[in-house]
């Protein structure tokens, strides 16, 4: 498996990714689209971060963006992760967490946060946070929609020894 930076090239895989599983609504793909793209135009500002996950065959099984959270010391958004179905259970999204972790502490990160959505097919993903280490933190009744609770998860990093 590799990590790397996205490229633009990657981007319909990346599409076709976001919209595989039915996990994120059209807005939610817009609005990662967006973001993808502005990883891509504008590295320089150092907003986003996008790295893959590739196969031994260059296919693309996964990928993340996170970045810093503006007015903040060392504190960072996971805003994306997803996983191809056909190598979901295979470790990738483990990978991924692990590049996107050392890369923050190297950025001076204390903390790394991500909020998902209370609904049924958010399940795995609040699963999946808390299995690597991700406490839930808040939910905000109603957030995105009547029922739609947001789920607010933390994990300190190693350098930080407050929670």
């Amino acid at each position: 498996m590799t990590i790397r930076p996205i490229i633009p090239q990657d981007k319909e895989k990346l599409f076709r990714l976001l919209t595989q599983r039915g996990t994120f609504n059209e807005k939610e793909i817009e609005v990662a689209m967006e973001v993808i793209e502005d990883s891509l135009l504008y590295p320089e500002k150092e907003e986003y971060y996008t790295f893959c996950a590739l196969n031994d065959c260059d296919e693309l099984a996964g990928f993340l963006c996170f970045g810093p959270i503006p007015m903040t010391d060392g504190c960072y958004d996971l805003y994306w992760i997803a996983v191809d179905e056909k190598f979901s259970q295979n470790g990738v999204g483990e990978k991924l967490l692990e590049k996107m972790e050392g890369f923050a502490m190297n950025k001076k990160a204390r903390r790394i946060y991500v909020d998902t959505s209370s609904t049924d097919p958010s399940t795995a993903a609040r699963s999946f946070y808390k299995k690597y280490g991700f406490k839930v933190i808040a939910v905000l009744d109603d957030f995105y929609r009547k029922g739609d609770h947001k789920v607010i998860f933390i994990k300190t990093l190693k350098r930080d020894k407050v929670s």
